[in-house]
């Protein structure tokens, strides 16, 4: 069976070809907003290459490849419509002149070094429990492997079915991805009524969290992990990077914190919708005194 170093090296060249592919079409249109659409679409390829190279083999592979599937073809289709319906997204367009600007770069130049070729690694990353997964689930799979899996998985053997934190992975990753699926419907339905423009929608999930989506996304990928780590200690500690990362992309990094930083110049009410709700963890509102 393919051993996990040529699983992951194998998955990531498929993806730096997948990225230079994307590259070509964004110097063509010259738009890189479509990458976001690709996020999420790139994890649900990453995972199939997985299953592809060592089989679904196992509840916990099923699990994964599943999770995985439902939460990156729903965000993946949602921010391509987004995209085609409204064009290139500001931040982008922001960082792209901002680069260009700062280093003398060319478009196409920017756009790849920036961009695309930046996006990969963290991709990958944040998908490692879903490939480690899938791979520790074949290796428990195989009885005449059964002995290098034991040492892989850190000394115990990894249960045949889901075990409580499997479960407890499956519960987390599907409210994450209901959770998400409607804060973002409740976003499309209020930017489409004309008399919400420069408004904020405090309404719904959001009034409980200024990001459901990003919540959301948080919650999939740290049940996704949990469903990986149920099969052993190794998949759990080898995996753990991806969520960890992810959580401080959206809250710190590249998420919430520069979105919040536009919405502060484009939303007058914005600033007062920050003090009364929560920045991320689903909470009550606070009430004036």
């Amino acid at each position: 069976m393919t051993d996990i170093v040529t699983l992951l090296a194998i998955n990531f060249a498929a993806l730096i070809a997948a990225i230079l592919v994307l590259w070509g079409v964004a110097v063509a249109i010259r738009d890189v907003s479509f990458i976001d659409a690709f996020w999420a679409f790139g994890m649900v390829l990453l995972a199939l290459a997985s299953a592809a190279q060592v089989g679904i083999e196992g509840v916990h592979a099923a699990a994964i490849l599943a999770l995985t599937a439902l939460w990156g073809l729903r965000l993946s289709i949602h921010l391509f419509v987004r995209w085609r319906a409204h064009g290139e997204d500001p931040r982008y367009t922001r960082i792209m002149a901002r680069t260009m600007e700062r280093r003398g770069w060319s478009w196409a130049q920017t756009a790849l070094l920036t961009v695309f070729l930046t996006q990969a690694p963290l991709l990958f990353l944040t998908c490692l429990p879903a490939q480690i997964g899938i791979w520790a689930s074949a290796v428990n799979s195989k009885p005449a492997e059964g002995l290098i899996g034991l040492i892989r998985m850190g000394g115990a053997f990894p249960p045949p079915s889901l075990g409580v934190i499997g479960w407890a992975g499956v519960a987390a990753a599907l409210v994450g991805i209901a959770f998400e699926s409607i804060g973002d419907a409740q976003l499309d339905a209020f930017r489409k009524n004309p008399a919400n423009k420069g408004k904020v929608l405090d309404t719904g999930l959001w009034r409980y969290t200024r990001h459901p989506n990003y919540f959301g996304d948080t919650l999939t990928w740290w049940g996704i992990w949990l469903v990986a780590a149920d099969i052993g200690l190794w998949a759990a500690v080898a995996s753990v990077i991806g969520p960890i990362f992810l959580t401080f992309t959206l809250t710190r990094w590249s998420g919430k914190a520069l979105l919040e930083k536009g919405l502060h110049k484009t939303r007058p009410g914005y600033a007062d919708y920050v003090q009364r709700t929560s920045g991320f963890v689903p909470w009550p509102p606070k009430t004036r005194g």
